[in-house]
């Protein structure tokens, strides 16, 4: 089999139902599984699944297991030689993933590679990156990642419109395609990560085992971005800290984890006071920025991984 498609849903139901049927309109002639993972919905997402697309493979979890674990559930089940991680506020444009498949079978070094990702208006989102060093994680939070310079904007690259191929520290798990073989020698996903940080795990410990990640613009999907995450108000912010504390406590150790909570709470302070005192005079939205950083900072005590 050429290829396992693994989708995490929880509570996105119409759009999983578009970019199943975006999906199986792209597959080309490629040989495929597609496998659903749903996180405990209750928007009617597995009964809309079981009933319009029957040749998925729906796995129904009793309760939301996070992004790496459900991942997993399929993973360890998957059949093609590649694998792409797919989000369900997706959609797929033209030929991307057999161009995607067919640049991996052309590059047998390559073990992770992602392709060009855009707005809902087409133009590009700013997907595969470097790695969240501390250094990065600085230069983004004291605004200096603005400055002109590739030092500068080392981390998230906004001012490449990502229209070559690329050697990237991270590929985005909104579309990610991974070779098989190389997962087996690398593992699984590391479930300790609930929501976020599990990629860049992931894309760490494949450049630890000598596999290369590539950038390569061989296609196109649409992300709408935040599908499951809009509901989650201020905890987003609360478990991408959370995720990325984790990330540096896990490869950095101790100092490494303290150095990096310490490096988001002061950005998360600066944040809370800086939009609380302009809010008080604006007030509307800007005030709601002030109250939304607030609340992640009184909840800094649950950013540190336990």
């Amino acid at each position: 089999m050429d290829l396992s498609v693994v989708i995490v849903n929880w509570n996105t139901r119409e759009m999983l139902a578009d970019c199943l049927h975006s999906l199986f309109a792209g597959l080309g002639g490629l040989t495929a599984e597609v496998l659903v993972v749903d996180n405990a919905s209750t928007d009617g997402s597995t009964e809309m699944v079981a009933t319009r697309f029957p040749q998925v493979r729906l796995i129904c979890n009793t309760e939301n297991r996070g992004f790496a674990a459900a991942n997993n559930q399929a993973l360890v089940l998957a059949r093609g030689r590649h694998v792409l991680l797919l989000n369900s506020d997706t959609l797929v444009l033209g030929d991307v993933i057999p161009a995607s498949v067919a640049w991996l079978d052309a590059h047998p070094d390559q073990g992770v590679m992602g392709p060009r990702v855009l707005n809902t208006d087409h133009t590009l989102q700013i997907t595969c990156s470097g790695y969240p060093s501390l250094l990065n994680l600085a230069l983004q939070a004291t605004g200096l990642s603005r400055l002109p310079g590739a030092f500068f904007d080392r981390y998230q690259m906004r001012r490449w419109d990502r229209r070559e191929t690329r050697a990237v520290d991270v590929v985005s798990g909104c579309c990610m395609f991974v070779r098989h073989a190389a997962m087996d020698q690398v593992g699984l996903l590391d479930e300790h990560f609930f929501f976020y940080g599990e990629e860049t795990d992931w894309c760490r410990r494949f450049a630890d085992a000598g596999w290369g990640l590539s950038f390569a613009p061989v296609g196109e999907i649409v992300h709408f971005g935040g599908g499951s995450v809009r509901k989650l108000s201020h905890r987003r912010d609360v478990m991408l800290t959370e995720g990325t504390v984790r990330l540096h406590r896990k490869h950095g150790g101790l100092v490494g984890g303290l150095a990096c909570w310490t490096l988001l709470a002061g950005f998360n302070l600066s944040r809370a006071v800086a939009w609380s005192v302009i809010g008080a005079v604006a007030g509307g939205a800007v005030a709601a920025r002030g109250s939304h950083f607030r609340k992640v900072l009184a909840a800094s005590g649950q950013t540190w991984p336990r």
